[in-house]
């Protein structure tokens, strides 16, 4: 059942990936160091630090926590590879393909955190702020998820914990200035990394030293404190600890009982958490008690409460409750026979082995049988790296705060040239990173350098290359970019700028289009100088950008701002509008029962532009070849040709018989409403029920409203003022009038 239940943690290839581990070779370390010596003995690093003294460092940290030869020989191939030019090919043909690989992958993390830290004190100096550069906190975090990238390989991740903490130990050794960044990157990347895979033994110093060179002055009042009561405080821990070594071994426990070294930055952390004072902070003064078994654990508990008084609420018992990096161990405070508090932990050797190393004590203790950590059994070495990846994937939750499916290959970072990091989904390419950047830089992406290499913009990118793409000064994307099959894209958020750019570019045309429009439409009015803006806003819209979208579209007619642009005019007095009035009677009956004043067998016709039905107010004006137009009186169109040529003027009126003899006219009615379904057919049933037939209808929808011109026949135009009404109380009908 427990093999089942870990299985279900990541994929299988994850699992490979994280689990590798280095094969064993006759003299791995003495070789690999005779190997890298003539690279490194007169090298330096960036700290100042000679390579070759790094190197053996970092070998002698990882051999501290329980790493083997082939690990601790990675340490010297790892600062090796900057100075070989195939250093893949070349340390494969001498170790093997996994060291040439794990080499290869750390040396790309560590220029990755170089050029991170080069970053922010580039930006730091910076006059203007940089703005290929991020904060210090987000390229802190950034950092943090870049580690966790690569952390699919474990053996990274230790590599680059022991490089860490001997870099600040040289730091604190020659008391040379730490770098900015360098020792807030540790404490808020690494120490809760190692914190994470229980690695006590390294947490506990990179957290001391961290804050030895961040806070300097609390750093030295805290080991003041401690200094000054120091031999008073040991005196006091020796004689508890031969007392309970003695005590126990008495009652038949075997027990190593030892102090508990003081680490100043937890005691700022529990001052400073609870609002203490030095003196109240309990593991001052602690003891550490080790049995062979769990029993034993609870014997000894047992005994300690009966000799000493327990303080309450100060009881943790991790043995039944593991902590989530695997943690095991008995926590509780007492006081002693003069009040004073003291801070005892029981554990076997086991747990104690495990929480100093974490998970290398996984490769110590591969054959601990069934004795595991945590629940988890060690019998395999399959288990025991079960046991580790179930630790990074829950670190990667603590970093993203969340508790969803995400594992390490959704994503890849990779970095700018001003080495700031950028998170992109797996497969992602140049043209990807371009719109993670900024929008602008997507849309003028032509070409990619990665690695210093020029490469196909459909490149996929992988972990900790360097990116840059080369730009023209204007242009956007190609369409080519959103085919998937081409590769170019694997963003969704790139893929949206790029559909954007292309919906952006196609209304810039259909707005030119509808501007060209408007504009040809007011030269031929006579009305440019009409301000673009006020008509867009008499019409409704918000802009003249909107109105000519719409046009452009062909969603909105041109007769809409005809019909603005002639307003209706007041019907003038008859003897001021009509300048050439005959007095003699009627003699002729024109087309459509027209009488036309005065004038014999005279061709006459009625105006389109106001449709003119009986009993309208008409007035006649003489044509050149098409005889007498016959307008109504209220004609804006009338008034403009009175305006210019008022001397064609004429009277006319309708015949005696107008609409009598089953003579219809065509008028036009302009119907404004909420739009709905059904709207058009319960208009047209309105008409049809007043038996005035429809002859052409018009009708375009914006936003919601419906612009409707009807076309309909009458024989007497007072008649259709009641069927307007009529139309006016339909639902949804804003208005219902004769244009």
């Amino acid at each position: 059942m427990k093999s089942h239940a870990t299985e279900h943690l990541t994929p299988a290839p994850v699992i490979a990936a994280t689990a590798q581990s280095l094969p064993e070779q006759a003299d791995a370390l003495a070789r690999a160091r005779a190997f890298a010596e003539p690279l490194l003995a007169s090298e330096t690093l960036d700290t100042g630090e000679n390579v070759l003294v790094h190197a053996d460092a970092v070998a002698g940290i990882l051999r501290s926590i329980g790493g083997s030869q082939a690990m601790q020989a990675a340490s010297y191939l790892v600062y090796a590879c900057d100075h070989l030019n195939k250093p893949h090919e070349v340390i494969a043909k001498a170790f093997g393909a996994n060291f040439a690989d794990l080499a290869i992958e750390t040396t790309k993390l560590v220029r990755v955190q170089r050029m991170a830290r080069l970053a922010q004190v580039s930006a730091s100096h910076a006059a203007a702020p940089i703005p290929m550069a991020q904060t210090a906190a987000a390229q802190t975090e950034s950092v943090r998820k870049m580690l966790l990238a690569f952390s699919r390989d474990l053996r990274v991740v230790m590599l680059r914990l022991a490089s860490r903490l001997q870099t600040l130990r040289h730091f604190a050794a020659t008391k040379l200035p730490v770098p900015p960044g360098l020792a807030s990157e540790a404490l808020q990347v690494f120490a809760p990394l190692a914190n994470r895979l229980g690695i006590w033994e390294i947490k506990w110093e990179i957290e001391d030293l961290s804050f030895r060179f961040l806070e300097p002055e609390t750093y030295r009042e805290v080991a003041r404190l401690l200094d000054e009561k120091r031999v008073e405080r040991e005196a006091s821990v020796e004689a508890l600890r031969l007392q309970l070594a003695a005590d126990l071994a008495q009652q038949g426990i075997h027990a190593t009982v030892q102090g508990r070294p003081k680490h100043i930055y937890s005691i700022v952390k529990k001052m400073r958490g609870k609002s203490l004072g030095f003196d109240q902070v309990y593991d001052i003064r602690a003891l550490r008690i080790v049995v062979p078994t769990v029993p034993d654990c609870y014997a000894a508990l047992g005994w300690v409460h009966d000799h000493f008084t327990p303080v309450p609420n100060e009881f943790d018992d991790y043995i039944a409750r593991p902590k989530a990096n695997g943690y095991q161990s008995l926590h509780t405070v007492v006081r002693d026979a003069s009040g004073q508090p003291i801070e005892v932990q029981v554990r076997t050797q086991a747990m104690h082995d495990h929480a100093e190393t974490g998970v290398a004590a996984h490769w110590a203790y591969k054959e601990a049988g069934t004795k595991g950590y945590a629940g988890v059994s060690a019998s395999g070495e399959y288990d025991a790296k079960i046991a580790v990846l179930r630790q990074l994937l829950a670190w990667e939750r603590d970093l993203s705060g969340s508790q969803g499916s995400v594992t390490f290959d959704d994503r890849i970072y990779v970095l700018t040239p001003n080495a700031a990091i950028v998170e992109l989904p797996q497969g992602a390419t140049a043209v990807d990173f371009a719109y993670s950047v900024h929008t602008n830089l997507g849309h003028r992406c032509r070409g990619a350098r990665v690695d210093g290499a020029m490469v196909p913009l459909n490149t996929p990118l992988k972990n900790g290359q360097t990116v840059e793409v080369t730009t023209v000064k204007e242009g956007g994307p190609s369409r080519d970019w959103l085919n998937p099959e081409l590769g170019f894209l694997a963003s969704p958020r790139a893929r949206s700028k790029v559909r954007a750019w292309f919906n952006a570019l196609g209304l810039a045309e259909t707005v030119a289009k509808g501007r060209e429009a408007v504009e040809k439409l007011l030269q031929r009015e006579g009305k440019t100088a009409v301000k673009l803006d006020d008509l867009a806003s008499q019409l409704g819209f918000n802009s003249a950008e909107d109105l000519f979208e719409v046009v452009g579209k062909d969603e909105f007619s041109l007769r809409n701002i005809e019909a603005v642009l002639r307003p209706p005019e007041p019907v003038l007095p008859q003897d001021e509008f009509l300048l050439l009035k005959k007095q003699r009677p009627p003699s002729h009956s024109g087309k459509g029962g027209v009488l036309v004043v005065g004038v014999d067998s005279l061709m006459t016709q009625l105006a389109k532009c106001c449709k003119p039905a009986p009993p309208d107010a008409i007035c006649g004006f003489v044509t050149r070849g098409k005889g007498v137009s016959v307008h109504r009186a209220d004609c804006s169109n009338l008034r403009n040709m009175v305006t210019r040529s008022g001397d064609r003027v004429i009277e006319v009126e309708w015949g005696g018989k107008t609409g009598g003899d089953g003579s219809v006219y065509p008028v036009d009615v302009a119907v404004e409403a909420n739009d709905r379904q059904g709207l058009l057919r319960d208009i047209s049933e309105v008409f049809a029920k007043e038996k005035m037939n429809v002859i052409g209808v018009q009708t375009q929808s914006i936003r919601g409203i419906a612009f409707m011109t009807f076309t309909v026949e009458v024989s007497d135009s007072g008649r259709l003022t009641k069927v307007l009404g009529i139309v006016a109380d339909l639902a949804g009908v804003r208005s219902a009038r004769r244009r």
